[in-house]
């Protein structure tokens, strides 16, 4: 079986970074042993203006007839084992390979050049042989909401007897310009089984995990949601039925980056009568822009703005005159984008907001300059050990005069009745943290960086385990906004 990913580039950023991405150089053909036979990767073709990357699986047939998963675990017939498409077809034999030989880049990682990972870049899939149960029109349903491009050309049975007409599999070409690599992986290593629709291994209870994880950011919002998780399962129901409650909570934990409520206002009110509570989501824009106002700032920054709802809001206040949204999600910036009708809007309110790609964990001298910053629901998305990175990017390099930090208050939870004991509000938060470790933690960072901090709580403030989020506002003091000033004077 195989597959191939091509990539174009320029001078400047060349297609060859492909080979940085993938862990594999171009000028070298490589081999690595597998369960099921040898994958080799090789480059057809490495220039900077177009670069090939291949996966071409071998298959050992004697050892898939040895281990009994010839069709899946589950032959139909008694050559089913020996007669089978499992050599040649794309399937879950396939995915598994592409986690194994291609993991790091899988998982966005890439120490050489850790700022590539998180670049969108040109991308084109081939698959010339996919069994699609379902056909092309499934393939489309599949990926087509992902940002991809779908071509999916049906093979005929025989291509001298055109009246026997199409077999089950399809001639796959993917295209898109918005995705990051890891992505584009994440996607295959999930929907190339679920058209297959035949794993190769047992579905254990620790694959609804790996589901999740590999799933996390396009799985919970995807319309064939339930389609995928029940094939990708094998359809054992009560590892689906597990996996759609835990994506349906993920769906409803994603305040920050969509008009749902927050978890806490999913339940409706008891009777007809009864006023609807704010959403905490609003809640927290309120504060925010409360705090905002009472600083004076005019020129902001939005750091982690995903889809645009705080630029939004922002942009209704002409106090604000320039507004910048960032995040490294240029899939979220083209909502965002949207949303602010950035295409039909006046100059002079276009004039007002810009939009940027960028990390966090990277200084960046488009940021430095501005009165204010916000970072609303951001800390809690990063590992614990990239957050001195971005300390030092905010507040160390950019230096506003105000720094605006939300994050939730892990002390709440027991609040939420829909949110299992133990489990954070959101799939991607790396950690939810207490009062204390939160203000530890903003201390530390004011102390560090020449500013005070005070603590805003937001939302209803419980008695017992205090307010759902937690708000940090920093403020640059007098003697360190003098000295910096002397020292751009100087």
């Amino acid at each position: 079986m195989f597959l191939t990913i091509t990539t174009t580039g320029t001078a400047e950023r060349p297609a060859t970074d492909l080979g940085y991405l993938l862990h594999k150089h171009p000028d070298k053909a490589q081999a690595f042993s597998t369960s099921y036979g040898t994958a080799h990767v090789l480059y057809p073709e490495a220039q900077p203006e177009r670069c090939t990357a291949a996966l071409l699986l071998e298959v050992d047939a004697v050892a898939l007839v040895r281990r009994g998963k010839g069709r899946g675990g589950a032959p139909d017939a008694a050559l089913a084992q020996y007669v089978n498409d499992r050599p040649y077809a794309a399937s879950s034999l396939l995915a598994v390979a592409l986690s194994s030989v291609f993991s790091s880049a899988m998982r966005g990682v890439c120490h050489a050049r850790p700022e590539l990972p998180e670049q969108p870049r040109p991308l084109r899939i081939e698959v010339p042989a996919l069994p699609a149960r379902g056909g092309a029109e499934l393939v489309r349903r599949l990926f087509e909401p992902l940002g991809w491009a779908v071509t999916a050309e049906p093979i005929a049975l025989d291509s001298e007897f055109p009246e026997w007409g199409d077999s089950r599999y399809v001639r796959l070409t993917l295209e898109a310009d918005t995705l990051t690599l890891a992505e584009a992986l994440r996607h295959l290593y999930v929907l190339l089984p679920v058209l297959d629709d035949a794993k190769h291994y047992w579905v254990a209870p620790d694959e609804v995990d790996k589901l999740l994880r590999v799933g996390e950011g396009w799985l919970p919002g995807h319309p064939e949601q339930k389609l995928i998780t029940s094939r990708y399962l094998s359809r054992r129901w009560s590892l689906t039925r597990q996996a759609l409650e835990r994506l349906e909570l993920v769906r409803l934990a994603e305040a920050d980056d969509s008009e749902v409520e927050d978890i806490d206002n999913a339940v409706e009110a008891e009777t007809e009568d009864e006023e609807k509570p704010t959403p905490l989501a609003v809640q927290r824009r309120e504060a925010i822009l409360t705090a905002l106002r009472a600083s004076g700032a005019a020129r902001v920054l939005d750091l982690g703005c995903g889809q645009g709802q705080l630029v939004q809001a922002l942009l209704k206040d002409v106090r604000f005159t320039e507004i910048v949204g960032l995040d490294v999600s240029v899939r979220a910036l083209t909502i965002a984008a949207r949303r602010l009708k950035l295409d039909r809007m006046g100059e002079r309110q276009a004039s007002r907001v810009r939009l940027l790609q960028g990390s966090l964990a990277y200084t960046d001298s488009r940021l430095k300059g501005y009165d204010a910053a916000v970072l609303s629901e951001v800390i809690e998305h990063l590992d614990l050990p990239r957050l001195p990175a971005l300390e030092y990017a905010v507040f160390g390099a950019a230096r506003p005069r105000t720094v605006l930090v939300t994050t939730p208050n892990v002390e709440y939870n027991v609040r939420w009745e829909s949110l299992p004991a133990g489990h954070v509000r959101h799939g991607d938060h790396r950690f939810e943290w207490t009062r204390e470790e939160f203000r530890t933690w903003a201390d530390a960072v004011a102390g560090r960086h020449g500013y005070g901090v005070e603590f805003v709580p937001v939302g209803p403030d419980d008695p017992e385990v205090g307010p759902p989020t937690q708000m940090a506002v920093f403020t640059m003091t007098d003697k360190t906004e003098k000295t910096e000033k002397e020292a751009k004077a100087a």
